[in-house]
């Protein structure tokens, strides 16, 4: 039986997506001798961010966890006769959450000036936005893919003075796609106290740009 002849071709799909949610990303640190310690005061601060979220509309459960570890952290000194060495300081935790919801300068305004000005913690937080229907953004992604791949097996068939015939496989790589944009990179707990402040809120005008994507598909063909 005769060997079919094949055309590979990667085909690269490119989308812009105008970002439609607000995502503020929430740092909570601390560190303390007892390892026990450590842990009620992590909860407990969670416990307050949490309060001041509630105060602001968002349930509880809107406050989702991106990672958490407690570290033992130990610092070096320099003895009397030169030499350097190591003491233990305590046990650190770290704590990082996210929030999100539909994006709105008025709503963001409120939401940063209640961290910053939060009273039983001083959390850090940084803004960023995404999209909400992202698999709908994926799907469309994948089909400028195919189209140019496509689009590049015909020029390339003719050219070969070739015919394509049936496809024989696709291959994606099923990565994740990164929907995220950060218009403002530094972290908010200093830079928002320069914000104009009124009525429990920052005076915010942020419209991001649009969030860029690119994927690739290769598709082989049957030519004959």
């Amino acid at each position: 039986m005769e060997d079919k002849r094949l055309i590979k071709v990667t085909g690269k799909g490119n989308l812009k997506v105008k970002p439609d949610v607000t995502r503020i990303t929430i740092t909570l640190e601390g560190c303390y001798k007892v390892y026990e310690e450590s842990l009620r005061r992590s909860s407990e601060d969670t416990e307050s961010l949490k309060d001041v979220l509630e105060g602001l509309g968002f349930k509880r459960e809107d406050v989702k966890t991106l990672s958490f570890n407690v570290n033992t952290k130990r610092e070096s000194y320099q003895t009397k006769t030169g030499n350097w060495k190591e003491r233990f300081v305590g046990y650190e935790f770290r704590h990082v959450m996210k929030v999100e919801f539909d994006s709105d300068n008025a709503r963001l305004g409120k939401v940063l000036y209640a961290l910053a000005n939060a009273e039983k913690i001083t959390p850090e937080f940084w803004l960023s936005y995404t999209v909400k229907d992202k698999e709908a953004s994926k799907n469309e992604l994948l089909g400028k893919a195919v189209e140019d791949a496509k689009a590049k097996a015909v020029v390339l068939s003719k050219a070969a003075g070739v015919k394509l015939k049936q496809i024989q496989s696709i291959d994606y790589s099923w990565g994740e796609i990164d929907f995220e944009c950060s218009p403002i990179s530094e972290h908010f707990r200093n830079q928002s106290m320069m914000m104009c402040k009124e009525s429990g809120s920052y005076d915010v005008n942020v419209e991001p740009d649009d969030i860029e994507v690119s994927d690739t598909v290769t598709v082989t063909w049957e030519i004959g």
